[in-house]
């Protein structure tokens, strides 16, 4: 079970203009599920993207950025998304590409645009060729129940070791013009910054200008899918998308001014809600834990440290097992690659305990208040090293016996 995250209610999850949504069940590795998802987008859409940094990126991926930059250099613009579950089309080579590429091509075919206006997306087993032909076979489907109110559809559709969907959805006013926001996104496990194994859509139906586009999903990634990780694996098929449908009557062709900052700051508000929600669904997690590095000299550092800390096994397990073994917190401070950090003037807190001040146990520390802070369901750990205004903040969670289970035999 999720971490203190309840499941979306379908009736919540609110229709954007300018998108429809359809899905199938294909059979692409098991029967009776959900598992192809297209999303169609109406005229004037605009469509932007970050994706994963690792270098054995997945077919789909590069036909994505291929595409997207596209219509930066001047091509038709975006006008359909498709996802596959069950398998990721990733190590596969030249035939991985072209299957890729038929994917899109057929579903450019039964929506009357061209291939290259289509968006593929793919997430499951590495190391295994895409079944294009169920594929195929199951694309009618997913466009013949194309619908705006199908989001809740969508988020399940798109889940791999998932325990259950991921959707957020609300409205807001910007400039006296009402958006409304709505997005799902997957993952459970490979989850690292730079993207993870997870996928995130979020559509909202302002008309937003490309390059303005383009700079708002960095800036909302950043502060969401990139700071979230759940094992310090980074996956071959990541992508984070924006669609700005254009069918609403707020207009930003600039990324500057109010309204352009009520939106950015709108959109990273939800898509930081869908992001934790994948930490709060983590492979195994019984806790959700917030790691805030403070008083550092620069973003970088402060995330560095914060990282550490959310990668070491010995500290996620301790979190697991509710020990305040909380000088594994301090190891992972000391080796985070900050080399002239002065170790005399850090404070840890756990929660409201003052765990250590300057460098050393706290003399008023009572491990049975760091054992009270461990056994909760949401913990707070602020590491504060007093070297100037910078701070970073990160979300996982703990590493349990079941995360092991889950990923030994993920593929059966």
């Amino acid at each position: 079970m999720a971490v203190n995250s309840p499941l979306p209610v379908a009736a919540d999850l609110k229709p954007v203009a300018g998108i429809e949504i359809g899905f199938a069940e294909a059979g692409i590795k098991k029967p009776n599920r959900k598992d192809l998802l297209v999303m169609r987008l109406a005229d004037g859409a605009t469509v932007a993207g970050v994706f994963t940094k690792n270098r054995f990126c997945a077919a789909p991926v590069q036909v994505s950025k291929a595409n997207l930059a596209a219509v930066t250099d001047g091509g038709a613009p975006i006008r359909a998304l498709v996802v596959n579950t069950g398998n990721a089309n990733a190590g596969t080579g030249e035939t991985g590409l072209a299957n890729a590429q038929a994917t899109c091509a057929e579903v450019a075919k039964l929506l009357g645009c061209e291939a290259g206006q289509v968006l593929p997306f793919s997430t499951g087993v590495i190391l295994e060729q895409l079944p294009i032909a169920k594929i195929v076979a199951g694309l009618p489907a997913a466009v013949s129940n194309l619908t705006a109110d199908n989001w809740f559809n969508a988020a399940e559709a798109i889940m791999t070791t998932d325990t259950q969907p991921k959707a957020a959805s609300r409205t807001v006013t910007i400039g006296g013009h009402a958006v409304t926001m709505t997005g799902i996104s997957k993952g459970a496990g490979m989850i690292k910054p730079n993207m993870a194994t997870m996928l995130g859509y979020l559509a909202f139906d302002a008309k937003v200008a490309q390059p303005v586009l383009d700079e708002l999903v960095k800036y909302a990634a950043d502060r969401s899918f990139n700071s979230i990780t759940i094992d310090g694996d980074t996956s071959t098929n990541d992508s984070f998308m924006l669609v700005a449908t254009g069918a609403g009557s707020l207009v930003v062709n600039e990324a500057s001014g109010a309204d352009y900052e009520a939106l950015r700051d709108a959109v990273t508000d939800i898509s930081r809600n869908l992001a934790q929600q994948i930490i709060r669904d983590g492979e195994g997690a019984t806790k959700f834990i917030t790691i805030t590095v403070e008083e550092g000299r620069d973003l970088e550092e402060c995330r560095k440290i914060a990282y550490a800390i959310a990668h070491s096994p010995l500290v996620k397990t301790a979190f697991f097992a509710s020990d305040p073994n909380l000088g594994r917190i301090l190891a992972a401070v000391g080796y985070a690659g900050v080399d002239d950090l002065d170790v005399t003037k850090l404070d840890l807190y756990l929660d409201d305990v003052w765990v250590a001040k300057a460098g050393g146990r706290n003399p008023d520390y009572q491990e049975a208040d760091g054992q009270r802070v461990m056994k909760q369901a949401e913990i707070l750990v602020r590491v504060k090293i007093a070297r100037g205004d910078a701070t970073a903040t990160v979300w996982t969670c703990d590493l349990s016996h079941d995360y092991v289970s889950i990923n030994a035999d993920y593929r059966s």
